[in-house]
C-alpha cells in the first residue's frame, strides 16, 4: 500500500507522488544536449528523487553514474590523493548497477591514481566512444571545499578541451545540492572554513562557468497536487474534492515539495483522513509545532546568518517592500534557502507556511522582554467557542495604552505589529491560528486572516498617516472583504504621533454593507 513520504527518496511504486515526468523529460534534453548544470534548490525539494527518476529514463541510452557526496566522511576530501582513490571508488560502486560490463568496471577500478592530473588521463581512457552521465547528489555536504572545487574545475578544463576535440570526458555532468557552485565561498564563510584563503582566485570565481542555466520549476502546480490526491482517492475512497484540496494546499506551500507532502501525510496518517479545507488548516497546525529538518534548517540559517534574519524582520514585520535584486548576497541567500521570491520585481516570503514560522520564530526572540502585554486569557476572549475578535482588539489597545508612552514611538514603529501578533498567538492556540496575506504595493498594509474553529476574521494592521488615508484604510479593507465576501472586518491602526491629543478609539463603523471594527492605538 502506498503512503505519503517525508524521508528521503520518493518511488512511484511505494509513494504517493507528483508526476515528474515532464520536468524530467525537460531535463533529459539538457543531457542530451551535452550540457554540464547544476540542480540548485533548498532543503528537501525533491532534488534526489528528481534525480533518480531522471536515471531512469536515461538508463536505455547513457551509462548513468549516480553518486553523492552525503555520508562518505570528510576523510575523502582531506587531499586530493584520498579524494581521488574514493571518486574512483565509489563510480566503480555505482556502475554495478548499471548496463557496464564487468570488465568495463575492473578497468575503472586504478590504485596508482591519486592525482587529479591522473584523475584526468583515467576518466579520457573510460570516457572514449562511451556517453557516461555523471550525477552528483548533495555536492555541498563536505567540509573541504577547496578539494572540491579542485575536482570541479578539472571537469571544467575537460568539458572546454571537449569542445575543441581535445579531449573526451563525461556526456554530461549533473551536480545538485543547496548551494550554488557561484555560493561555495557563502558556504564556506557560513562554515568558517579555514581553506578559504587557500584558493585560487580563478577556482572560487569561475569554476563553473561552463554550466547551463537550469530553469527547470520543481515546485508542484495545484494542478499535479490535485493529480497526486487523484490516485490516493483511487485507494481510499476518501470523498475528497481533490482539486478543492489540492488548491488549499497550493495557497499555504506554493508548490514546496516537502510541505505538499507533510499536509497530506499528517492528514493521512493524523488526521482521521479529514480531507477538507479545515483538515488542510489543522494538518498545517501540527507541522508548525513539530520538529522537522527543514524547519530546523530554516531556524539555523536564521541564526547563524543576523542581516539576513534582520532582512526578513523588515521585509515580514516590518513590512517594508523591497526590489528584487538577486545580486544582493541577502537576497542571493534568501532565494538559495528557500525563503525568498521574485513577485512582480520585489521581494515576497516563498509560501505563508514558512511565513508562519518565521514569525513565530520572532516572537520567540522575545521582542517583547521590557514591554510585555499580558493579562488576557482565551476563556476572556472565547464565547460559546467563538473567538470574539471586538473584544480582543478593545483588551489590547487598553493594555498597549497602559504599558506604552511617547518615549516608545520608535521601538513600537518597528515592532508594533510584532507585539499584536505575539498577543494574539496564544489566545487562538490550540483551536486556530493566522497567516499574513502579502500586500506588497503598499507598504504600510499588512492583512493578517485568523481561522478559529469554523469562523475566519479579517484585520488590516496600518501605520496612522493622517485621516484622509485613514479613510482609505476603509475602502481598501472593504474591496478585500467583498474578495473574501465577507461582512466584518477588522482594523487596527498604530498612531506614532508624538500629540497628547491624538484619538485613542475601538469603535464599529458600518460603511454600506460591511461593518469594520476600527482600533487606533
Amino acid at each position: 500500500m502506498r503512503r505519503f513520504n517525508v524521508t528521503g527518496l520518493c518511488t512511484p511504486e511505494e509513494d504517493y507522488m507528483v508526476d515528474i515526468n515532464e520536468k524530467i523529460m525537460q531535463i533529459k534534453k539538457l543531457v542530451d544536449n551535452r550540457s554540464y548544470f547544476t540542480i540548485n534548490r533548498a532543503r528537501q525539494y525533491g532534488k534526489t528523487t528528481t534525480l533518480n527518476e531522471l536515471s531512469k529514463v536515461l538508463v536505455n541510452e547513457y551509462i548513468v553514474i549516480s553518486l553523492s557526496f552525503q555520508g562518505i566522511g570528510d576523510e575523502s576530501f582531506a587531499s586530493s590523493d584520498l579524494f581521488c582513490r574514493s571518486f574512483i571508488t565509489q563510480v566503480a560502486q555505482a556502475l554495478q548497477f548499471t548496463r557496464a560490463t564487468s570488465d568495463y568496471i575492473r578497468q575503472w577500478e586504478n590504485d596508482n591514481i591519486t592525482t587529479f592530473e591522473q584523475l584526468s588521463r583515467h576518466i579520457t581512457k573510460m570516457c572514449d566512444n562511451r556517453k557516461l552521465v555523471l550525477l552528483i547528489d548533495e555536492v555541498d555536504r563536505t567540509s573541504n571545499n577547496k578539494i572540491f572545487l579542485h575536482f570541479i574545475d578539472m571537469l571544467r578544463e575537460k568539458f572546454l578541451a571537449r569542445k575543441a576535440k581535445r579531449d573526451s570526458t563525461f556526456h554530461s555532468v549533473i551536480l545538485a545540492g543547496v548551494y550554488d557552485i557561484k555560493n561555495i565561498k557563502l558556504k564556506m564563510i557560513n562554515e568558517g572554513s579555514h581553506a578559504l584563503n587557500e584558493i585560487e582566485g580563478k577556482t572560487y570565481n569561475s569554476p563553473w562557468n561552463i554550466a547551463t542555466d537550469f530553469t527547470i520549476d520543481l515546485s508542484f502546480s495545484a494542478f499535479e497536487i490535485a493529480n497526486m490526491l487523484s490516485e490516493y482517492e483511487k485507494d481510499h475512497s476518501s470523498g475528497m474534492n481533490a482539486m478543492q484540496i489540492a488548491d488549499d494546499i497550493y495557497i499555504y506551500t506554493c508548490g514546496y515539495p516537502f510541505l505538499v507532502s507533510r499536509i497530506c501525510q499528517i492528514i493521512d496518517e493524523r488526521l482521521a483522513r479529514d480531507w477538507t479545507p479545515e483538515g488542510v488548516q489543522r494538518a498545517i497546525k501540527v507541522m508548525l509545532v513539530e520538529n522537522n529538518t527543514l524547519f530546523e534548517d530554516i531556524i539555523k540559517n536564521l541564526e547563524n546568518n543576523k542581516e539576513l534574519a534582520a532582512f526578513i524582520y523588515d521585509l515580514l514585520i516590518a513590512r517594508q517592500v523591497k526590489p528584487f535584486v538577486i545580486y544582493d548576497p541577502l537576497v542571493g541567500a534568501g532565494v538559495m534557502y528557500g525563503f525568498l521570491k521574485n513577485v512582480t520585481g520585489s521581494i515576497a516570503i516563498a509560501n505563508k507556511i514558512f511565513e508562519l514560522l518565521m514569525i513565530d520564530y520572532f516572537i520567540s526572540k522575545d521582542l517583547r522582554s521590557k514591554k510585555q502585554i499580558s493579562g488576557v486569557l482565551q476563556r476572556d476572549v472565547v464565547r460559546d467557542n467563538k473567538f470574539d475578535m471586538a473584544l480582543c482588539l478593545r483588551k489590547f489597545a487598553e493594555h498597549y495604552a497602559e504599558i506604552y508612552n511617547q518615549t516608545d514611538s520608535d521601538f513600537l514603529e518597528r515592532h508594533g505589529r510584532l507585539l499584536f501578533l505575539s498577543y494574539l498567538k496564544p489566545l487562538i492556540n490550540g483551536q486556530g491560528f493566522y497567516h499574513i496575506e502579502s500586500q506588497l504595493m503598499d507598504l504600510r498594509r499588512m492583512d493578517v486572516v485568523v481561522n478559529f474553529g469554523q469562523q475566519q476574521y479579517i484585520l488590516e494592521l496600518k501605520i496612522w498617516n493622517g485621516n484622509a488615508k485613514h479613510e482609505n484604510a476603509y475602502n481598501q479593507l472593504c474591496g478585500y472583504l467583498n474578495s473574501k465576501h465577507a461582512l466584518e472586518g477588522y482594523l487596527l491602526t498604530f498612531d506614532f504621533r508624538h500629540d497628547k491629543n491624538k484619538t485613542i478609539k475601538a469603535e464599529w463603523v458600518q460603511i454600506g454593507d460591511v461593518r469594520i471594527f476600527d482600533v487606533v492605538v
